[in-house]
């Protein structure tokens, strides 16, 4: 049975009509996304590479996972379910911290609309190696993690999933943690 969302009106409130996501693209309709990046100890961030079966960004990296929120579910357990099924890692919901939620719209192809909510989070996990990820086949053909710098690159080299707004958060992130980190060292 393909996934239900619910639909949203334009300032993000729910309407109480949930229909199937393919549905809600061909009309363009409102409905809450998430996207979550897992960083290390490093200060790396994890890449994946989208599946080539997918119906949009096939065989792009993106951020470490994201997905839609399945109607009557909150943003924080669609999150962790992302998480789980995609790099099959557990996490617990006071270890994500929600940094921005924001509004995307794009025309993929005319029968395919956009129109997202977003909501950003991140996820530190010390101690997270290659090793302890286990990929979601059909979504996912390889992980990777990237410095800042790096991802910086790929994202000025279009080599990564479009996500300017959620890129400049996470930008925004690492310089409040330097800063943060450097004001305790004094």
């Amino acid at each position: 049975m393909e996934e239900l969302l619910d639909i949203l009106d334009d300032t993000g409130r729910k309407t109480g009509e949930s229909l199937p996501r393919n549905e809600v693209h061909k009309k363009g309709l409102w409905h809450r996304a998430i996207v979550c990046a897992i960083i290390n100890e490093k200060s790396e961030i994890l890449l994946q590479q989208r599946s080539f079966n997918k119906e949009k960004n096939a065989g792009m990296w993106d951020i470490s996972v994201a997905g839609h929120i399945s109607a009557g579910q909150d943003s924080l357990s669609a999150t962790q379910r992302e998480i789980k099924e995609e790099v099959n890692v557990d996490s617990q919901c006071d270890e994500l911290q929600l940094i921005k939620t924001y509004k995307d719209q794009r025309v993929i192809r005319p029968d395919f609309i956009e129109n997202q909510i977003y909501d950003f989070y991140i996820l530190r996990k010390n101690g997270l190696t290659m090793s302890d990820i286990t990929i979601q086949e059909s979504e996912v053909e390889q992980v990777a993690f990237v410095d800042i710098n790096s991802l910086s690159k790929m994202v000025s080299n279009r080599q990564v999933v479009e996500r300017d707004i959620m890129y400049s958060a996470l930008y925004d992130y690492f310089t409040n943690v330097k800063e943060t980190n450097h004001s305790k060292g004094r």
